[in-house]
């Protein structure tokens, strides 16, 4: 691809109907890519027309969820611009007007067919097996009155499109090249409660708003050829068109809010993935790594992005492949860097107190680096660390810890204790050298069988972070305690 691109407008338009689907962000992440690869602008527009499928509080988890991922936008609800409003209930003014103009120009006309009519109409299309599906037209050419006359009539009407019979079905498609859509039939674009349906907003906000590409999944295909009757009916240049692949599950069915957790955005940040993270899985779905490792910034994916390079094939939704990504992004932390993650993490899912303590922060810090190699999410963390905030005398032992204890565990407690009775600094080296004289060397153990005891005392658990570490994150005084607490319950 050329470097001298001409600045495209590009935009997401989701639907406040609900928590936002990761599909949002995927399409997101693209439509952002070529803004920046060509110098141009990412316009965010809330599509709200349906009503009936409104969900208060969704338009805003839509910001904060793309936020959230780093893929901020140029104009929208939010931020203002020049081509506002840009939330569709905000615009219904702006439809009414082009409407009328294609019933005056004949694209259009009214239709009073009731509900009840239209589902009888597709029931006998079925049943029939006529390869003619779709409205029958019985409004067409009519006035009220003469339809008013016949049965399955409506009060209020919807206003169609009426499709011509030589209606071009192949258009030129950015990722798939020529493409034929099916035949549309006369698509509803006006509802009888006025608002538009999404076919007549979507081309008309498209072109006030100035996009030049419009870049959507691959399920809007067969619309192509309404749109695009609609932008010549209207008298624009229809923009450039890229459909997607549909990201998929594993059984290649497409991925939904219904049956996968995985499909809403937010389900990602509350099981503690890191942005950076899902947005460089995100850029694998349907488009070749930029590097030999997989591992790109959504500024290096942008600076060579290519629509040639997108695949057709709807990408497999990996989660291993996504918790790989996570641990890798984890790992490239520094310890600070990561337990400042944690803390939001932990703070935003009410998981923490308001205003931790400096120990709280210590402990955290101190602890972080202890699990970081073993992380793949941030909602890892607490139960690994959760030790390191227990009562000292109270600290739970898990069942499989327990069975791990056996009759001279008792023994060894006390001679830890008395081991590090004596200990003049309390350094993770220090502890180890001394457990290591009073129970491997002493005592005659495998450290294994040593260091067990001590462990399930400290931690409660039978697999902990690093024991000697751990232990000097304690301090001196809790670690006494602890081993005292354990060695009296098994007495």
């Amino acid at each position: 691809m050329s470097d001298a691109l001409a600045p495209a407008r590009l935009r997401v338009a989701p639907s406040p109907t609900g928590d936002p689907h990761v599909g949002t962000a995927y399409m997101a992440l693209f439509n952002l890519a070529y803004a920046r690869r060509s110098g141009g602008q990412f316009v965010l527009r809330i599509e709200d027309t349906d009503r009936a499928r409104y969900t208060a509080g969704s338009e805003q988890q839509i910001f904060d969820t793309l936020r959230w991922l780093g893929l901020g936008w140029d104009e929208g609800p939010d931020c203002g611009g020049p081509y506002g409003p840009y939330r569709q209930s905000e615009r219904l003014d702006v439809y009414g007007s082009f409407a009328s103009q294609l019933i005056e120009s004949g694209h259009a006309y009214y239709c009073w067919c009731t509900p009840e009519r239209l589902a009888a109409l597709r029931e006998a299309q079925a049943a029939s097996k006529t390869p003619l599906t779709g409205y029958d037209r019985l409004c067409y050419g009519k006035t009220r009155e003469e339809r008013a006359a016949l049965p399955g009539f409506a009060g209020q009407p919807v206003v169609r499109m009426l499709i011509p019979d030589d209606v071009e079905l192949v258009f030129t498609d950015l990722v798939r090249g020529p493409v034929s859509a099916p035949r549309p039939d006369d698509q509803v674009i006006v509802k009888a409660d006025g608002f538009p349906t999404y076919h007549l907003a979507v081309v008309v906000d498209d072109h006030l708003m100035g996009i030049t590409h419009v870049v959507r999944g691959e399920e809007w295909i067969s619309s192509t050829p309404k749109h695009v009757l609609l932008y010549k009916w209207l008298g624009w240049e229809a923009p450039a068109f890229a459909h997607l692949p549909l990201l998929r599950n594993a059984d290649r069915s497409k991925i939904s809010k219904r049956k996968n957790p995985a499909a809403r955005l937010a389900w990602f940040r509350e099981q503690g993935y890191l942005p950076e993270a899902l947005r460089n899985f995100l850029q694998l779905m349907g488009y070749p790594p930029v590097s030999d490792t997989e591992i790109a910034t959504f500024d290096e994916f942008a600076a060579g992005f290519d629509w040639a390079k997108v695949n057709t094939v709807g990408p497999v939704f990996d989660l291993a492949k996504l918790n790989w990504l996570n641990g890798h992004y984890i790992r490239s932390l520094s310890p600070e860097e990561l337990a400042d993650r944690i803390e939001a993490y932990l703070l935003e899912q009410g998981q923490w107190p308001n205003q931790p303590s400096e120990r709280d922060r210590a402990l955290l810090r101190g602890g972080a680096a202890l699990v970081q190699e073993r992380l793949q999410l941030l909602s890892e963390a607490l139960p690994k660390l959760a030790f390191l905030w227990a009562a000292d005398d109270a600290v739970t032992t898990a069942a499989d810890a327990q069975a791990q204890l056996g009759a001279d565990a008792p023994a060894i407690l006390a001679a830890a204790e008395a081991a590090l009775a004596g200990l003049a600094e309390f350094t993770g080296e220090a502890v180890e050298t001394a457990l290591r004289a009073a129970l491997v060397d002493a005592l005659g153990l495998k450290p294994r069988l040593a260091f067990t005891p001590v462990r399930v005392a400290l931690t409660g658990q039978r697999v902990s972070p690093p024991l000697f570490e751990s232990m000097a994150l304690l301090g001196p005084a809790s670690c006494q305690t602890r081993l005292r607490s354990l060695r009296a319950a098994l007495a």
